[in-house]
């Protein structure tokens, strides 16, 4: 079992940042690809980034590439989510995710561990 706390979320103008953490419980988070997806209200849960196990393989939503940075630190079982250039259509609830497979690293249906959500708006 692997529990998955978020933190970091908040409110932010237009063109700022922000950096969500991803807690995890446990001594196999390594074991895990690590991804991060968001939600907004009335629609589905979308990718936005995904990790290896060792952190040397990165992907990235189209929407995101070029401003948000995915990291993680396995010896403090945490997992990162730098966002620069945030624009407004990046409100949405951001959720952490772990998967145990080695595929389809985009799919939720391939990870296992889900955290509750941090909130994240973006005023213009």
């Amino acid at each position: 079992q692997v529990q998955l706390v978020e933190s970091g979320g908040g409110l932010v103008q237009a063109g700022g940042s922000l950096r969500l953490s991803c807690a995890a419980s446990g001594r196999t988070f390594s074991s895990y690809r690590m991804g991060w997806f968001r939600q907004v209200p009335g629609k589905e849960r979308e990718f936005v980034a995904c990790i290896s196990r060792s952190g040397g393989i990165t992907y990235y939503a189209d929407s995101v590439k070029g401003r948000f940075t995915i990291s993680r630190d396995n010896a403090k079982n945490t997992v990162y989510l730098q966002m620069n250039s945030l624009k407004p259509e990046d409100t949405a609830v951001y959720y952490c995710a772990g998967s145990s497979a080695i595929t389809r690293a985009t799919s939720l249906s391939t990870y296992d561990y889900w955290g509750r959500g941090t909130q994240v708006t973006v005023s213009s």
